[in-house]
């Protein structure tokens, strides 16, 4: 009984309901407009030196794609009227000691990667070449093909790179590598790349987003300059006591609330408070990851066998239909409340453009939770047609895989 009332009581604190999101719209345009103007505000709102593709951009170009251990080269053509050739692309893997070494280091390692790529390839080594960079990590922008690491995130550690241009140090290493003539001719985001790759074969597409290990957004501004938002920081939330338990236990106390409460990185241990807080029986010592949520809700089997299967292999044995069953129900309670939380997000940025929804908007969207959750994606589209009624068929959501290194491909060519 207590478990009932306790689950009861959960989904409702959980709940998002349309009043809220309208609320969460009003104030984070009221955050937009403060990062804009220079205020302090949870908003960043970077200027990217970077605007949407015109779809007649032509050429040949190289593009490096790091935002992890693992890194991407790419080879791309544009061939104008909106249409490219499908992507050369090569996955490169870094090692502890590119990692958490010197980062000179660094960069001259993947200096040798792209040159391997290039002579697999039988690029001629000497000629011109513009190369994109997607650096997936802090950074402050000075320009378009310049942009100082504020802090290395994900485990990066590299020393004498924070404080420092990555566009200088790349080009650095590949002048020592003999490929003095690729330069680096744009520095971007992965949300701004997913933005721009998606944009130069739809022109109706005007914002990127994220959701993934991180989140994030961009769209572009009057001006035409594509703002970064880092909408990960918004912190005008309503939160449960979950969420200040797992913020006060993060190593960034105070930061990122919105991303704590969206995104993979932080999804999987929501879920594992909540059900241990109200199954006593259950605990699990090395955590509980967002990819067992997709698991857990994707699982119709009688019993809930394969959850139980998922229990055992996190060292649970003898679990109860019932304790498999709540598992389930605390997993949709978090999920469903991330996807809501993005649709009000993605909703604040469409109506910051167009408040009216007078025109048609595609959003390009990158990453593992909108990607392989079961139902993520369709509880964000059910969210925004809630808020918007017959005008929600204004807004078109697609999954842009891959795009970051492609976006960087297509920023060198603009």
């Amino acid at each position: 009984m207590r478990r009932e009332k306790g689950l009861k009581k959960i989904e409702k604190t959980f709940r998002i309901p349309l009043p809220e999101i309208r609320k969460f719209i009003r104030d984070f345009h009221s955050e937009m407009q403060k990062g804009l103007s220079g205020g302090r505000g949870s908003l960043k709102m970077i200027h990217t030196y970077v605007e949407k593709p015109k779809g007649t951009e032509k050429g040949r170009l190289l593009a490096l794609d790091l935002g992890g251990t693992n890194f991407r080269v790419v080879a791309l053509e544009l061939k104008g009227n909106r249409k490219m050739k499908a992507p050369l692309i090569e996955k490169f893997v870094l090692k502890k000691k590119h990692i958490i070494g010197k980062g000179k280091v660094l960069f001259d390692f993947i200096a040798d990667c792209i040159k391997t790529f290039m002579n697999k390839h039988n690029m001629p080594i000497g000629a011109k070449q513009k190369l994109g960079f997607t650096f997936s990590f802090p950074v402050k922008k000075k320009g378009i093909a310049s942009g100082a690491l504020l802090r290395w995130t994900k485990g990066f550690s590299a020393s004498g790179v924070e404080g420092e241009d990555v566009v200088k140090l790349l080009n650095g290493s590949l002048r020592r590598k003999g490929l003095s003539n690729t330069k680096v001719a744009a520095l971007a985001n992965d949300t701004v790349s997913t933005l721009v790759a998606r944009s130069y074969e739809d022109p109706n597409c005007d914002v990127g987003v994220i959701l993934g290990t991180g989140t994030n957004a961009c769209y572009p501004e009057k001006d035409r300059m594509i703002i970064n938002i880092e909408w990960g920081n918004f912190n005008k939330l309503r939160r449960t006591s979950y969420d200040c338990e797992l913020d006060e236990d993060s190593g960034n106390t105070g930061e990122q609330i919105f991303e704590k409460m969206v995104s993979g990185m932080y999804l999987g241990e929501v879920a594992r408070r909540l059900a241990e807080d109200l199954l006593p029986k259950i605990r699990f010592p090395g955590g509980f990851k967002s990819e067992y949520i997709s698991v857990v809700e994707s699982d119709t089997s009688k019993g809930l066998t394969i959850t139980n299967r998922l229990l055992k292999k996190l060292e649970i044995r003898n679990s109860k239909y019932a304790d498999r069953k709540f598992l389930k129900e605390a997993c949709t309670v978090v999920s469903t409340r991330a996807a809501r939380l993005a649709a009000a997000a993605i909703s604040s940025v469409v109506t910051r453009m167009d408040p009216h929804l007078s025109k048609r908007h595609t959003v390009a969207i990158d990453g593992s939770v909108y990607e392989k959750h079961p139902h993520f994606s369709n509880r964000v589209k059910a969210a925004i047609k809630e808020i918007f009624g017959r005008k929600a068929l204004r807004i078109k959501l697609v999954l842009t895989k891959d795009a970051s290194a492609k976006g960087a491909a297509i920023i060198a060519a603009i």
